[in-house]
């Protein structure tokens, strides 16, 4: 198989071509329902991983030491949310085929169900850790039952009951909370993560991360804020407590450059990708 076709900017801080860790930026930008701007993110948070070092203090481990690949992002055409899917799944699938471990780089969260899709084919009993402000587990929304406030009920009809778990929601519908409590598992505080890894025992891991996780004061360029978050030392830290698990896939989603004119929110999004770059790499 071969991925489909790929825009090159320039590559996220230290990246080669290739590597068992590839970034693939996915620019899908279609259903946002208050602030839509998340197609400039892979971009943004590459130009602001120039601004970090590749040496992580936390981590005593540097991006120098590892072999990674930046592919770049997929060409997704506008407007198009069943093609853009496709190709999303075509390309995440590649990758694990391939033996490598897909980054995405978002893009609204709704790139989470193919990426999960393409990944769930190679692992049967996958796991999904899902970090976000909002449930997204709506039936549909605004008619569309596929949309980045459906995002995590499609995931979770597709692996099964009890194969996802919520961290950091604090925004939710009534029916929301009566589909997470039969169908999912409850919504549990951030710094709960590492302890919910550790029990899973090896079980292959997605880890899905909206920057909307965290509080706007710290996170202010995402499409729906939602005040009332973790701080982002709280959230580094818990991503510590991650150390040793079977991850199978990861995105980053939700960054909206233009709503944060401080830049402040890519460079912590840079930052978030270059500890799971040292991670798990």
């Amino acid at each position: 198989m071969s991925l489909p076709p790929l825009f090159r900017p320039g590559r996220f801080l230290g990246a080669g071509e290739t590597g068992r860790i590839c970034l693939l930026g996915a620019p899908l930008d279609v259903t946002a329902s208050y602030r839509p701007g998340s197609r400039f993110a892979p971009g943004a948070i590459r130009e602001a991983s120039n601004s970090l070092e590749e040496y992580s203090l936390a981590l005593d481990r540097e991006l120098g030491e590892l072999a990674y690949g930046d592919l770049g992002d997929l060409e997704l055409a506008p407007g198009e949310v069943g093609r853009s899917l496709a190709a999303i799944e075509a390309a995440v699938g590649t990758l694990t085929e391939e033996g490598r471990l897909p980054f995405l780089l978002g893009g609204e969260h709704l790139v989470t169900l193919p990426a999960v899709r393409a990944v769930h084919r190679h692992h049967a009993d996958l796991v999904v850790l899902h970090l976000d402000a909002h449930a997204d587990l709506r039936e549909e929304y605004g008619g569309e039952t596929l949309s980045h406030a459906t995002v995590l009920r499609r995931v979770a009809e597709l692996l099964g009951t009890g194969r996802v778990h919520h961290f950091g929601i604090r925004s939710a519908t009534r029916s929301e909370a009566a589909f997470a409590r039969e169908h999912t598992h409850p919504f549990r505080p951030v710094a709960e993560l590492g302890a919910v890894a550790r029990d899973l025992a090896g079980q292959p891991c997605y880890l899905t991360v909206d920057i909307d996780v965290l509080d706007p004061a710290y996170a202010p360029g995402t499409g729906t804020p939602e005040p009332g978050g973790i701080s982002s030392a709280a959230l580094l830290e818990a991503f510590a407590g991650l150390a040793g698990i079977n991850l199978a896939g990861l995105d980053l989603v939700e960054v909206l450059p233009a709503s944060d004119p401080s830049g402040r929110t890519a460079v912590l999004a840079a930052k978030i990708l270059r500890e799971a770059i040292l991670l798990f790499g």
